[in-house]
């Protein structure tokens, strides 16, 4: 018989929405799509440090010891499968709603039970569509650690909680934060209100790509824009930015790498690496075409990192 203690940790909880429709038009498909999108969940959560406790019906349950990676993989999960959704037939698309809370839980075993679950879940079901909801317990440790905005909702009510939990709603990519049909939250009036953007799948999908560049390309080339002016204001002659530059490309081109799930690192680090052999070539150049030789390598090693690399997955 297991053990039971308490904890403090993050509840992640996950599930579909209008799922039983999906259901009812194709049970096999959906059935196929969910797991893929479960797959791809499953990977993110536990790149961010996360634990996948259990997979019911359409949900997801998984726990956090860090409340900001929580986050992050909740804002990770809702960019891909907006991605996913965005290349499929609308009718078909599997949209999930996020909910997140930091409580002190019961923990028997691999599973965790108590209010701090309940609310996790709570916050879940008043989620939009492609949505995330967090309790005042989270936004309170990541309002200045995550580059989203933040929507107050209200107070939610919860069984067992006087008074409600304070609940946030995460703006991300135009994604609605308010369900205006849910009547369990009692949002701070606003004597202008403005009408929420219309979404698809396909603005998430474009806008999180644009989000996603300016933090991954933006400072490295304006660290590299400054430079070479530098270098111009300074010019005896020399291009000597150019070494710095290359440096700096580089590096940020390994990192981006790094961040994406959907690409072979092993094979990227050939491009990258068969890029910068080629860009010092031409900058050093004395009439040899040198860097073939390298190239040549770096090709074959991809080739064979291609054809033996793991099949299936998301």
């Amino acid at each position: 018989m297991s053990e039971t203690s308490r904890k403090l940790t993050t509840i992640f909880c996950a599930d579909v929405q209008d799922y039983s429709r999906l259901m009812g038009k194709d049970e096999e498909g959906t059935l196929e799509t969910l797991r893929r999108y479960r797959d791809a969940m499953t990977r993110l959560i536990e790149a961010h440090g996360g634990r996948v406790i259990n997979t019911w019906g359409d949900g997801v349950f998984a726990e956090f010891p860090s409340v900001v990676e929580a986050v992050r993989a909740a804002i990770d999960i809702q960019n891909e499968l907006a991605g996913y959704n965005a290349a499929i037939d609308p009718e078909k698309q599997m949209l999930f709603r996020i909910g997140l809370n930091l409580g002190d839980v019961i923990a028997d075993g691999n599973d965790l039970y108590g209010d701090g679950v309940n609310i996790a879940a709570r916050l879940q079901s008043r989620a939009v569509p492609g949505g995330i909801v967090i309790s005042n317990t989270v936004y309170d440790q990541v309002r200045n650690k995550v580059a989203v905005g933040f929507d107050f909702l209200g107070q939610l009510d919860v069984k067992n909680i006087e008074g409600g939990v304070p609940s946030y709603a995460l703006r991300i990519a135009g994604v609605q934060v308010l369900d205006t049909a849910a009547s369990a939250y009692q949002p701070k009036s606003n004597p202008n209100p403005k009408p929420e953007p219309a979404w698809s799948p396909e603005i998430a999908a474009r806008e999180l790509v644009m989000l996603d560049w300016r933090r991954s390309y933006g400072p490295p080339l304006v660290v590299c824009a400054g430079l070479a002016l530098l270098n111009g204001l300074t010019w005896d002659g020399e291009f000597w930015a150019k070494w710095p530059i290359l440096i700096i490309l580089w590096v940020t081109a390994y990192r981006v790498m790094r961040s994406s799930r959907q690409i072979d690192m092993a094979i990227a680090g050939f491009v990258i690496t068969g890029v910068g052999i080629v860009a010092i070539n031409l900058f050093t150049w004395h009439g040899t075409p040198w860097a073939m030789w390298p190239l040549f390598g770096l090709a074959i090693a991809a080739a064979v990192r291609w054809v033996s690399r793991p099949r299936g997955g998301v």
